[in-house]
């Protein structure tokens, strides 16, 4: 491999974990619960790799914020019944050993919560290949770029070496804010489109093609 990155940062939901209908599922299992307007898919698409509490402001923009934490409990409920059931894409987990027996630094900035992703990297196996995390209740949300300097800064990476990659515009913008350059995959959340407008190196349509661009990029 060429060396042009020295850290790769992940999104973690509809990067690596094929979880996003799981998380549109919860979204509207929740509304439903507590009589709200169920929102679209696109509207609970949208708000996948956001904090929690910036998610619902979005998803759900007319609840109350002193019903937020019975929100926060309906969704987890519904989420955590499916969570053992979903996979990583197929090829994450080749590509993550393979970025790592390269030498990369690899990195998590995620939406989900500090337990939320630890169980994750536990139950797929690929807590090892992993430097460094960050999550929503530690930093700030997507897309300030909280997440990535503080990354950058722990693993004594510059921003110019350092490569965000992620399937929403929150990821992308996180990167813009913090001068780092980024990769879309677009077999996640976000549509091309709304990807393409945000300038990235490239869109990959699949765990394979994102592989391949490394190999011959990265």
């Amino acid at each position: 491999m060429a060396s042009r990155f020295e850290l790769l940062v992940f999104d973690w939901d509809g990067t690596l974990l094929d979880s996003a209908g799981a998380i549109v599922d919860a979204i509207q299992a929740s509304c439903r619960d507590l009589g709200l307007p169920t929102p679209a898919d696109e509207q609970a698409r949208h708000v996948i790799g956001l904090g929690l509490h910036d998610a619902l402001r979005y998803a759900v923009p007319n609840l109350p914020e002193e019903r937020y934490p019975l929100m926060v409990d309906r969704y987890r409920h519904h989420y955590l019944r499916h969570d053992h059931e979903l996979q990583l894409f197929d090829g994450a987990a080749a590509m993550i050993a393979e970025l790592a027996a390269a030498g990369f630094l690899l990195a998590v900035a995620t939406g989900k919560s500090r337990l939320g992703l630890d169980r994750a990297l536990r139950s797929s196996g690929l807590g090892g290949y992993f430097h460094a995390s960050r999550c929503a209740d530690e930093c700030f949300s997507k897309p300030h770029p909280q997440m990535l300097e503080e990354l950058m800064d722990e693993l004594s990476v510059e921003p110019e070496r350092t490569l965000m990659i992620g399937d929403t515009t929150h990821d992308l913008l996180m990167a813009r804010n913090a001068g780092v350059a980024c990769l879309a995959a677009a077999y996640g959340a976000h549509p091309a489109a709304a990807l393409d407008a945000l300038g990235p190196l490239a869109r990959l349509r699949e765990i394979e093609e994102m592989a391949q661009w490394l190999r011959m990029n990265a």
